[in-house]
C-alpha cells in the first residue's frame, strides 16, 4: 500500500493534468500585470536553459565515447561491424536531406522574434567559415566552456576511437567503466531535469506570452511541425521500403512484422525502452540470426537516429532564421551534415534532440526562448520519431543480417563481446 502510494506519488508531477495546469498558469502568468508573477516565469525560464545548456554537452560527448569505446569486433564480426556504421550513417544523413529539402520546399514563415539589448541579433559576418575554424579545439575543456557542439563532438569521436587503440586489456577497461558511470550519472541528471519539465514549461510558456503580447507572430510553426512530420513519414514509408527492396526485402511485409515492436516504440517514446521487444521481434518475424541482432541493434538502438537528425536540422535552421541569420543553400547544405553527426552522438539521451537543438543553437549565441513553443509540441514529435528510429534498426539490422549470412557464412560473437552485449541490455 505504502509503496504503491509512493510510486503514484513519484510520478504525479508528470500526469497530463499537471502540464496542462502548467501551460494555463504560464499563459496567466504572461498575460497578466503581476510584476511577481511574470518575474517568478521568467526566472525559471532562464533556469532551465541554463540547466539544458549545461546538461546536453557532457552526455553527448559521453554516449559517443562509450558507443565508440565499448564495441571490439573481431575478424569474423568486423564486416558486420562496418556494414551496421555505414547503413546508420547512410540512412541518418538521408534523413536529414529529406527535412532539408521540405524545408526548402515549404519555406516556414519565420517567427518575428523582438529581440533586445539582452539578447542581440547573432550577425552572419563571423561567418560560418569562423564557426567550423573553432572545431579544433585548443584544449580538451574550451569546447564545453564555449558551447562549440562540433569541437565536442570530434574530440569525443577521437577519444573513443582512441580508447580503443590501447593495447593493454586492464587501463583500456578500466577508462571504459569511467566513462560508462560518468555517463550514467549524467543520464539519473537528466531523468531528475525531465521529471521537472512540467515546471519549465511554465516558464517558456510565460515567456513566449510575453513576446507575443509585444509583437512576435507564431504562424510559421504549424509549417516548421509539418516539415518535422513529412521528414519522418516520408524517410519511414518511402526511403526505408525502398532501401530493403533494392536488397530483395519484402518491405511492407517486414514493416508488418515488426508492427509489435513501432507500437511499443510509439508509445513509449524510448528506443532503448523498446530494444527486448525489437530483439525479440527481429528474430522471430524477420528471422535474424540472434548472434547478428544481439550485436547490431544495441550499437542502432545508440546510433541510428534518422528522426532525430531531421528534427535538428529543420529546427536549427528555423531558429536561426526566425532571429534574422541569414542561412543560405551552402550553410544548410554544412548543417545536414552537423544535424547527422550530432544525431549520432544522441546515444541513448531522454529528450536527446531537444538537448542537442539547444546546444547548437547556443553555440551559434541563437536565443532558445523559441524552443519553448515548440516544446508542448515535441512529446507527439518524439513519438514519431522513436518509431521511425526503430523501424530503421530493424531495416539496418535485416540488410545486414542477409548479407552477413550471403557473403560471410555464419557469423560468431566471442564470448567477451556476448557478455559486454548482455550487461548493455541489462
Amino acid at each position: 500500500m505504502c509503496a504503491a502510494h509512493h510510486q503514484k506519488n513519484k510520478y504525479i508531477f508528470s500526469t497530463p493534468l499537471i502540464y496542462a495546469a502548467m501551460i494555463g498558469l504560464g499563459i496567466i502568468s504572461g498575460l497578466s500585470d503581476l510584476p511577481f508573477l511574470k518575474e517568478t516565469g521568467l526566472l525559471i525560464s532562464d533556469l532551465f536553459i541554463k540547466l539544458f545548456k549545461c546538461i546536453s554537452l557532457p552526455i553527448i560527448s559521453l554516449s559517443i565515447i562509450v558507443t565508440l569505446a565499448n564495441y571490439q569486433t573481431d575478424s569474423l564480426m568486423k564486416s558486420v561491424w562496418q556494414r551496421t556504421i555505414k547503413y546508420t550513417f547512410a540512412t541518418t544523413l538521408v534523413a536529414a536531406l529529406i527535412s532539408c529539402f521540405l524545408y526548402i520546399l515549404i519555406h516556414p514563415s519565420t517567427v518575428q522574434v523582438n529581440l533586445d539589448a539582452a539578447n542581440p541579433k547573432p550577425t552572419s559576418s563571423l561567418g560560418y567559415l569562423g564557426y567550423l575554424s573553432n572545431i579544433i579545439p585548443t584544449n580538451l575543456l574550451s569546447p564545453f566552456l564555449e558551447q562549440q557542439v562540433m569541437g565536442v563532438l570530434l574530440l569525443s569521436i577521437v577519444i573513443g576511437f582512441a580508447v580503443r587503440q590501447i593495447s593493454e586489456t586492464e587501463p583500456r577497461e578500466t577508462i571504459i567503466r569511467f566513462f560508462r558511470g560518468a555517463h550514467g550519472m549524467f543520464l539519473v541528471m537528466t531523468r531528475w531535469i525531465i521529471k521537472l519539465i512540467p515546471l519549465g514549461l511554465f516558464g517558456f510558456i510565460t515567456s513566449t506570452v510575453i513576446q507575443l503580447r509585444s509583437g512576435m507572430d507564431i504562424k510559421g510553426i504549424g509549417q516548421y511541425l509539418m516539415i518535422i512530420v513529412l521528414a519522418n513519414l516520408i524517410q519511414g514509408l518511402v526511403i526505408l521500403p525502398l532501401w530493403l527492396k533494392s536488397n530483395g526485402i519484402k518491405p511492407f511485409s517486414s514493416m508488418r512484422a515488426m508492427l509489435p515492436a513501432l507500437s511499443v516504440a510509439f508509445f513509449s517514446k524510448s528506443s532503448v525502452g523498446t530494444l527486448p521487444v525489437t530483439m525479440n521481434t527481429v528474430e522471430a518475424n524477420l528471422k535474424v540470426n540472434p548472434q547478428v541482432s544481439r550485436f547490431v541493434l544495441p550499437l542502432c538502438t545508440s546510433i541510428n537516429m534518422n528522426g532525430c537528425a531531421a528534427f535538428i536540422f529543420a529546427t536549427v535552421i528555423y531558429l536561426m532564421q526566425s532571429h534574422g541569420i541569414q542561412v543560405s543553400y551552402a550553410t544548410m547544405g554544412i548543417w545536414v551534415l552537423v544535424s547527422t553527426i550530432a544525431a549520432i552522438g544522441n546515444a541513448g539521451v531522454p529528450m536527446g534532440c531537444f538537448f542537442l537543438s539547444v546546444s547548437l543553437l547556443s553555440s551559434m549565441n541563437v536565443p532558445i526562448t523559441l524552443m519553448g513553443v515548440i516544446l508542448p509540441f515535441y512529446g507527439l514529435i518524439d513519438m514519431l520519431e522513436t518509431a521511425l528510429n526503430v523501424w530503421s534498426d530493424a531495416c539496418v539490422t535485416k540488410v545486414v543480417n542477409d548479407k552477413a549470412e550471403g557473403g560471410d557464412g555464419v557469423v560468431g560473437i566471442r564470448p567477451k563481446e556476448r557478455s559486454l552485449l548482455n550487461a548493455e541490455l541489462g
